[in-house]
């Protein structure tokens, strides 16, 4: 008998979190969150994102063991501003049986129709910047911190319900091998001289802090056209803030500024953290953070996490100066291979950016929907 437990408590979301350490125990592909990390994201107390937005978390029990999970999500600038009537779903794992499935997204259902809205959509998070997406091919790939990764199965779980594909994702891959300078280079000191341009490197966090916040107004004014973008306050810009520059590389962070030093495009890159965070399994003491610091501080292997650039600057050049830094960074500290994604398909500026660079798509996701 399947029973669903709507949870609350800080010991009952810690089991939410750490049921896929289970149910991907014996995976060589799938990456462990941060067990702590993960429970922050629930907490009212820290993330700023429930100023905004509700979600309710329930596990499904087959004879009295947690065999499944899921978050059902309402973001309400999503609704109400921008009156897009989703029910999100996320954080959604379960044991191969449709009866866990089902009863875990007939909840999300439920609370849709409770609330007047018109369809669910899931995989996702609460906003842009939160991992997105069910794998539907490449499941011999290694994931991402930024990333969720899922088993074969799940796919024919989601079109059993009536679930159908929304938005499709790619991740690619590159190497160094493959890149030839001189495609960026030749038109990089143009751009620099006719936009009057300047390019911005960094050595430490302290640096970059006074352009956050342009950065994520460039975030938000580059991905705004997409049809999945949902606009993140301040305060949720403070709380990636001191969530993710822990992870970065100060010199894998890239800005350009014109002559009055506003910030008009970016890019940031991070180590590839997913065999530490293996290695790790969920815990960051007493022996995890040397795996992280190691990878931070050695891979040879990074991923491409966000690129913007300002609409009245797009299709001109200008991310000729970032991947012009980042040839020079990497030819530096011997990085060769790199990861890119998970990007909208229906995405083409940002497809248009890596034409020159030969990648290759390893592994493809998408976001499944359903009328209520």
């Amino acid at each position: 008998m399947i029973t669903i437990q709507e949870i609350s408590s800080k010991k009952e979301i810690k089991e939410f979190v750490k049921l896929p350490f289970k149910l991907y125990k014996n995976s060589k592909t799938w990456v462990p969150p941060i067990i702590k990390e993960e429970v922050k994201i629930f907490d009212k107390n820290i993330n700023p994102v429930f100023d905004n937005a509700e979600a309710r978390l329930f596990l499904a029990k087959k004879n009295g063991e947690i065999v499944g999970r899921i978050a059902a999500i309402i973001n309400w600038i999503e609704t109400k501003q921008q009156n897009i009537k989703k029910m999100r779903f996320g954080w959604f794992d379960f044991i191969d049986d449709f009866e866990v499935s089902k009863a875990l997204l007939d909840q999300v259902e439920s609370i849709g129709k409770e609330n007047n809205l018109e369809f669910i959509e899931g995989p996702v998070g609460f906003s842009n910047l939160d991992k997105v997406g069910l794998v539907t091919s490449g499941f011999d790939h290694i994931a991402n911190m930024i990333t969720w990764h899922n088993h074969e199965y799940y796919l024919n779980h989601y079109k059993k319900y009536g679930l159908t594909k929304e938005k499709g994702y790619s991740e690619s891959k590159f190497y160094y091998d493959d890149i030839n300078p001189e495609d960026f280079r030749r038109i990089k000191n143009l751009v620099l001289k006719r936009y009057q341009l300047k390019a911005l490197d960094f050595t430490s966090s302290k640096e970059i802090l006074p352009y956050t916040d342009a950065m994520f107004d460039v975030f938000s004014a580059s991905h705004s056209v997409l049809s999945s973008f949902v606009e993140i306050n301040k305060k949720q810009r403070d709380y990636f803030k001191k969530k993710f520059i822990p992870f970065l590389n100060p010199e894998y962070v890239k800005f350009v500024v014109d002559k009055d030093d506003k910030l008009v495009a970016f890019a940031i890159v991070t180590p590839f953290y997913g065999k530490a965070l293996q290695k790790m399994n969920g815990k960051l003491w007493p022996f995890g953070i040397f795996h992280l610091l190691k990878a931070k501080r050695h891979s040879k292997t990074a991923t491409f996490y966000l690129i913007g650039v300002l609409p009245e600057y797009q299709k001109k050049g200008v991310t000729s100066i970032i991947f012009d830094q980042y040839y020079n960074e990497f030819t530096k500290n011997g990085v060769i291979e790199y990861f890119r994604g998970p990007e909208l398909d229906d995405n083409l500026a940002i497809h248009q950016i890596w034409k020159h660079f030969n990648s290759k798509v390893f592994k493809t996701r998408s976001t499944f929907r359903k009328t209520i």
